[in-house]
């Protein structure tokens, strides 16, 4: 074993310092070399014509070592050295020594590879009800990375626990005022909210960013939109009253998102988890109306949102589109539903030419969805079903649509059976056709002998694509750029 090797006087803890020595055989002592971590580099991915970079012969392919002599890890850093005035850039490239070129009050012109320069930073917990660890083999290798960086909470609004954060972090945030972040949060009681994430102590930089009322006191001058994953018998009931109590006492918290747990029925060897029951679902809502009542008297603002599939599992009526205040928590499943919805049905033609068109969504949706398209059933030569596909990649207790796979819609639809086959553009990577099991819409089209797309985002661009009328929106998801986004450029 390597400690038997180990120098008997070395220090007792690897924090005092890597100054252990090994000995061989021979008794001759050797250091341990522990290589330093790669320093980040950015790739440039473009350059703009006419440009600084361009003048100075920068080329797609260089890479960025640092700015006015800073290594500059991530895109916030670049920017910030930019906005100091006058800068210089220092680059490489693979078959030429480092050059380098400076701008005054201009921007040089630079378009990079990745907005994380040093890679994304990794999670220090280890969940009861991550998503990750219950998660079927064969999808897309971004969709097992853990990660929990700030600078994406505060770049695409992703939700970060904090847990992970160093002294430096926690400054660099005030100090550089990125604000607002996105903080999950789950429970504001410490031993509850340690007992459900179960932080490596390794992992965890400063044992000071796991105390969360803490945390939220340091960080009282940068604005954070929260959220509560509820775990049934966990965090939910009283617990869930006296965490909205505290969210709601501190002015800088804009607002809350309450989201039931979501399971797959990959969960060997992790800890027992239940989904929610009605009755729970309906505590659920009733504590939050009591917090939405009162905060609407005080600040003006509903301040805390259930997700739609609250609602639903309580067998509910979602609220009406003014009670989101604007869907600031669209892509966390608050008020997805509502938002579709409101898009409305334009107005429709008596007849079209003959076609079957199979609606392809999830248990939870789906009877939502058939209640929507229900006036287009008397279009003539329209044929239109709303098919439930069940989850055969995550399992039976994913219910939702955005979560189907290729697998799932080849399991559910039978080949030639329709002209054309809708799913939720929720199912597809951003700007592709690519599915979750690495599987394309044209992979699928050719299986099915049939065509196959996203049918919009709304109730009037879905109708569009049931009718076949052009101009109808391109394959893609709901949002844009985003944290998922970055970890695939990245490779992990």
């Amino acid at each position: 074993p390597l400690d038997a090797n180990l120098n008997p006087a070395r220090p007792s803890s690897v924090d005092s310092g890597l100054r252990y020595t090994a000995r061989s055989v021979s008794s001759a002592t050797y250091p341990i070399q522990f290589s330093a971590p790669p320093r980040p580099t950015a790739t440039v991915l473009s350059v703009t014509p006419g440009s600084p970079a361009e003048r100075a012969d920068v080329r797609p392919g260089d890479r960025l070592l640092s700015v006015n002599g800073a290594v500059v890890p991530d895109i916030l850093a670049y920017r910030r050295e930019l906005e100091r005035g006058t800068a210089t850039l220092e680059l490489e490239r693979d078959d030429g020594p480092a050059y380098g070129f400076s701008v005054e009050w201009e921007d040089p012109g630079l378009e990079f590879t990745e907005v994380l320069f040093d890679g994304i930073h990794k999670c220090a917990n280890k969940c009861d009800f991550c998503y990750v660890h219950q998660m079927p083999r064969g999808m897309r290798k971004s969709l097992y990375v853990m990660d929990d960086d700030y600078r994406l909470s505060y770049l695409y609004g992703s939700f970060v626990t904090l847990t992970n954060l160093a002294d430096a972090d926690v400054q660099r945030i005030l100090d550089e005022n990125l604000s607002p972040l996105y903080v999950s949060i789950h429970d504001a009681n410490q031993e509850r909210r340690a007992e459900l994430m179960k932080w490596w102590r390794l992992k965890v930089k400063d044992q000071a960013a796991t105390r969360i009322r803490d945390m939220l006191d340091r960080l009282s001058g940068i604005e954070l939109y929260t959220q509560i994953v509820l775990v049934p018998g966990r965090n939910d009931g009283e617990n869930l009253s006296e965490t909205l109590e505290y969210l709601s006492s501190r002015e800088n918290v804009q607002s809350v998102a309450v989201v039931p747990v979501g399971l797959t029925a990959h969960r060997t060897n992790l800890p027992q988890v239940r989904p929610f029951n009605a009755d729970e679902a309906r505590d659920a809502l009733a504590r939050v109306q009591v917090v939405q009542e009162r905060m609407q008297a005080e600040r003006g603002t509903r301040f805390v949102f259930p997700s739609d599939e609250l609602y639903l599992l309580a067998g509910q009526p979602l609220p009406p589109e003014e009670a989101y205040e604007g869907f600031p928590m669209l892509e966390n499943g608050v008020g997805m539903v509502r938002d579709f919805l409101s898009g409305g049905l334009p107005e429709l033609p008596p007849s079209i030419e003959p076609r079957r068109v199979i609606l392809g969504t999830g248990r939870l949706f789906a009877p939502i969805l058939e209640e929507a398209v229900q006036p287009l059933r008397a279009i003539v030569g329209l044929d239109l079903e709303v098919r439930v596909v069940q989850n055969v990649t995550f399992g039976d207790p994913t219910t939702v649509a955005g979560l189907l796979t290729a697998r799932c819609f080849k399991h559910a639809i039978t080949p030639g059976e329709a002209d054309l086959l809708l799913i939720s553009p929720s199912c597809l990577k951003y700007g592709t056709e690519l599915l979750l099991d690495d599987t394309t819409l044209g992979d699928l089209r050719d299986w099915l002998g049939m065509d196959a797309r996203a049918g919009g985002t709304n109730l009037g661009e879905l109708a569009a694509a049931i009718l076949g009328w052009e101009g109808q929106p391109a394959s893609g998801p709901q949002f844009g750029e985003s944290a998922h986004s970055v970890k695939e450029q990245q490779g992990n």
